[in-house]
């Protein structure tokens, strides 16, 4: 098997998920093309309702494009087995899905091959260690009914460490923006950035600083790609993404 490089390509991509009235198709996603290189940061932004998350649902197969092809390292997605091209792909997102079973079990989601030493490590490195440690039966807590003795911020955290545990050579993030206490949000940004060390990641991008620190944006405007390029470069183009940049990222939170 080859090793995969991370790369993911979007060509001329449509995608509705029914028809309208009239019973032509009701387009989510236009003619949609952009690349992320082997181990590029790509941030994706755009208003509510721009087709950010039909991009997610469409590369991990939920959905299958009308039109167009969505290709991982060249090959096309469709021709890849379902549980290989997921093997690969990395999901964190906003909405955690946490099981009533203990820590370990949420991070390692039942795989053989991810031991106890690999399941804390994930753990240490994202930051989530310190927290677990002081449950009282670490590890080998219950969670109860999806995670719910852990805090907001904490369930992100254990997701992270899932994400890491699998090591998988695409991220996908849908950056939570629910609202979490600043000092686990330092926590998650810094596990943000360790996650996506060394892999081709795509971001639905809510902080200014997943923004800032990518190294190529899309963005969005009702399912088309209307601007690509760094973040200096578009908001001297002073088109959507400078708009959005003044209305949605420059906000400074209230003291």
């Amino acid at each position: 098997e080859r090793p995969v490089r991370g790369e993911i390509e979007f060509q001329d991509v449509w995608f509705a998920y029914g028809k309208q009235d009239d019973g032509d198709w009701d387009w989510v996603l236009k003619d949609l093309s952009f690349r992320a290189a082997p181990g590029e940061r790509l941030a994706i932004v755009g208003h509510t309702g721009a087709g950010k998350t039909t991009i997610i649902n469409l590369l991990m197969r939920f959905y299958q494009p009308q039109r167009g092809r969505i290709l991982l390292d060249g090959q096309p997605i469709d021709r890849l087995r379902l549980d290989e091209l997921r093997k690969h792909i990395g999901l964190v997102l906003q909405d955690v899905f946490l099981f009533s079973q203990d820590v370990a079990h949420n991070i390692r989601l039942g795989a053989q091959d991810i031991g106890e030493d690999r399941v804390r490590e994930a753990a240490e490195r994202i930051g989530a260690a310190p927290f677990i440690e002081r449950l009282e039966d670490g590890y080998s807590q219950e969670l109860g009914e999806r995670g719910a003795t852990l805090s907001v911020g904490e369930r992100q955290l254990v997701s992270f460490a899932r994400a890491l545990a699998f090591d998988p050579q695409v991220l996908v993030l849908d950056e939570a923006t629910s609202s979490v206490d600043s000092e686990i949000e330092a926590k998650i940004e810094e596990a943000t950035k360790e996650l996506m060390a060394g892999r081709t990641s795509m971001v639905i991008a809510h902080r200014l600083s997943t923004v800032l620190g990518a190294d190529h944006i899309i963005v969005l405007h009702q399912g088309a790609l209307c601007e690509e390029g760094t973040h200096e470069e578009l908001l001297d183009h002073a088109g959507l993404y400078a708009r959005l940049h003044e209305l949605q990222f420059a906000r400074t939170p209230a003291a």
